[in-house]
């Protein structure tokens, strides 16, 4: 194994996400959740010596640890947000792209290591920040936000069916004294909830104020909102999620993004408003086979998801979007 994959982060079906994202060996791609890079290899493996890669991340961290990836002169290494992608290609000068690989998972790097606060398996400090750099943690939003904005957290983003229980077990404690490790938030959640089978009671809750703390369902809305001006007419985009929230997201809006027109044949431009712009390359989601499950169980629940802008604004049509 790479000391970038053993140190860092596995990547999740990296094969097939780089198969489907390249289809432009010459073109300009980015990876846009950069993480140990693993991703990023496998798309230059298969770029062409014009070829050229943008890999993006928000944690430095994970700029560093591919930090050598610099030596190849196809890659542009970029701190930034994957919601923010515009903005970033803008300052970098580059056009739409032929191509763009999000993988909304956690980096195994930042799981694992106490000092980011995202795991209730380890004690640390209740961080849970991708970028240290951003000013609100997990502990200002747990000790901060009233009973009902931490309900509503809970419930949206960590699909926490006993939200209000937890909400108010987290409002008793704090009173007690703020709420500043992963191990105390981790307690107060098991005491309000008790032990059920083998999955850890504050798993919702720690995903939940992950998502919240990072904006991530508000980073992935922009970046689907954005992604007609990104891509190139023929570019792709490969999208792997690890949850429903992400994942009911991408699947929506590349379902909306295909073209459902309803003007007559002859037309030369789409009246009714749904001339689509995008079609869908796996109707249905890719997942990990049974062996890569096996040898990185963190895989288990990832979907990718793919598509291909329309050079056109629809099959048949004479328009362009």
């Amino acid at each position: 194994m790479k000391r970038h994959e053993a140190g860092f982060h596995r990547p999740v079906l990296a094969a097939e996400a780089a198969e489907l994202l390249v289809a432009a060996p010459q073109g300009v791609y980015v990876d846009a959740t950069l993480g140990g890079g693993g991703h990023a290899r496998q798309i230059l493996a298969r770029l062409g010596t014009a070829g050229r890669l943008v890999g993006m991340d928000r944690d430095p961290e994970a700029l560093e640890a591919c930090r050598e990836l610099r030596h190849d002169p196809r890659v542009t290494l970029a701190h930034g947000r994957f919601g923010a992608l515009r903005t970033v290609l803008e300052h970098l000068g580059i056009g739409p792209v032929q191509g763009i690989l999000v993988d909304l998972g956690m980096s195994s790097h930042q799981v694992d290591r106490p000092e980011r606060g995202f795991s209730f398996l380890h004690d640390g400090p209740l961080d849970m920040r991708m970028d240290p750099r951003e000013r609100t943690s997990a502990a200002d939003l747990v000790n901060r936000l009233d009973e009902r904005e931490l309900a509503r957290i809970l419930r949206e983003y960590g699909e926490e069916p006993r939200a209000r229980r937890v909400a108010a077990a987290i409002v008793r404690a704090r009173k007690r004294g703020a709420i500043r490790t992963t191990g105390q938030l981790a307690r107060v959640v098991e005491e309000a909830l008790g032990r059920r089978g083998g999955r850890h009671p504050a798993t919702r809750t720690f995903q939940a104020l992950r998502i919240a703390v990072n904006r991530e369902l508000e980073e992935l809305d922009a970046l689907l909102r954005d992604l007609p001006g990104l891509l190139v007419p023929g570019g792709r985009v490969v999208a792997i999620a690890y949850h429903s929230l992400e994942d009911r997201r991408v699947k929506r809006a590349f379902r909306d993004a295909e073209p459902r027109c309803r003007c007559p044949a002859q037309a030369l431009r789409c009246a009714c408003g749904r001339p689509g712009w995008l079609r869908v390359l796996t109707r249905k989601a890719v997942r990990p086979s049974r062996e890569e499950v096996a040898a990185n169980p963190r895989a288990r629940s990832a979907r990718l998801r793919a598509a291909e802008r329309l050079p056109y604004a629809h099959p048949g049509q004479g328009g362009h979007p």
